[in-house]
């Protein structure tokens, strides 16, 4: 079903990494490429990854409550455990992304045992939504020329961050300022794909607020990646394999 790369074609794979603005005319955005920052001007895209969690539908509430739009970068676990949250991100405009099925180092995998980690996420996403993504963060931002490939044959838009938190760090009342901090220095120099957790309570109870905060008083525009990268909603996700 698949075409599996031979070690000599992937040598002559090289990665690419888009980073600056595209072209106002693009409205498509390329698969099996690095992206790293928003192309839209004034935009911000918040993301979540590795979720969902019971955390997830506060984080929902607030974002509802300062109009914006987040995308979640989804693993297995956390997938089948909440399909309603999934249902209700989808249904209040957010954007639904796969993390892999279990959160794996996607370099120390086989091109089969990639493939399996974002199909068979496919297939719990689909039955939570009806369709599957087209855009996926890799763990851990471990990629290497086999995984860009596989990217590219499953048709999947591959997103970093230009912002990251390090939330996972900070996970505690008495240090999470350290996270907000590290947001203000990367959005002061530029980044616009903030990297979140939607699986840690501090993210959610003090975190993305403030974000959100700092953003709306900068007169940023919080939005999807697909958004900010100015590819239409329907380019988001595929009815199926």
């Amino acid at each position: 079903m698949y075409k599996f790369f031979t070690l000599s074609l992937l040598m002559t794979l090289t990665p690419h990494v888009l980073s600056a603005p595209l072209d106002n005319a693009v409205t498509t955005v390329p698969t099996g490429q690095i992206i790293r920052s928003c192309t839209t001007p004034n935009t911000i895209a918040l993301t979540f990854d590795d979720g969902p969690s019971g955390y997830t539908p506060q984080l929902l509430d607030l974002l509802q409550e300062y109009g914006a739009k987040a995308t979640f970068f989804m693993i297995g676990e956390g997938s089948q455990a909440y399909p309603d949250t999934i249902r209700r991100m989808r249904s209040e405009g957010h954007q639904v992304g796969s993390h892999t099925l279990e959160h794996a180092s996607l370099p120390s995998q086989s091109y089969e045992q990639i493939v399996q980690q974002m199909t068979k996420l496919e297939v719990i996403l689909q039955s939570a939504m009806g369709d599957i993504p087209t855009y996926m963060r890799p763990p851990y931002f471990e990629v290497n020329e086999q995984v860009l490939a596989a990217m590219n044959e499953l048709g999947y838009k591959v997103i970093e961050s230009s912002i990251d938190t390090k939330d996972y760090e900070n996970n505690d009342v008495t240090r999470i300022d350290r996270s907000y901090e590290k947001f203000v220095n990367e959005l002061n120099a530029g980044g616009s794909i903030v990297l979140a957790h939607d699986i840690h309570e501090q993210t959610v109870v003090s975190l993305a607020r403030r974000m959100m905060e700092e953003i709306k008083a900068r007169g940023f525009r919080m939005t999807t990646v697909g958004e900010c990268l100015g590819e239409p909603e329907a380019e988001w996700y595929r009815k199926g394999r």
